[in-house]
């Protein structure tokens, strides 16, 4: 949580670029961006998810990537998604950015809708 906290100063003093590709998979013409933590079960499910419907994706794991996490928490202000309770995955659908708050069926399907 600390860690968190510590980001989201950073950022108000810092202009982030974008993250770059990682774990694409091709067979659409938008390509979704899925925030997460592999240690996040409905991360992984997400991934998975995705992945079976033949979406294409970038999965950026943001215990290992302090850019991409960076990025997701800029994303999330500028759509005021609060960052003090957040629940992963975090997804930015071409521009329509999106967290697990409903139930996680509901979510999934926001995927391919």
């Amino acid at each position: 949580m600390i860690r968190i906290f510590l980001l989201i100063v950073f950022l108000f003093s810092t202009q982030i670029g974008s993250s770059q590709n990682k774990d694409v998979k091709n067979n659409q013409s938008t390509t979704i961006l899925i925030y997460g933590s592999d240690t996040c079960h409905y991360c992984v499910d997400t991934k998975k998810y995705a992945e079976e419907h033949q979406l294409k994706f970038i999965y950026f794991d943001i215990d290992k990537d302090e850019k991409a996490l960076k990025e997701m928490l800029i994303k999330l202000r500028q759509n005021n998604i609060s960052t003090s309770n957040l629940n992963l995955p975090v997804v930015d659908k071409n521009g329509l950015v999106f967290t697990n708050e409903i139930d996680f069926s509901s979510f999934l399907k926001k995927l391919i809708e």
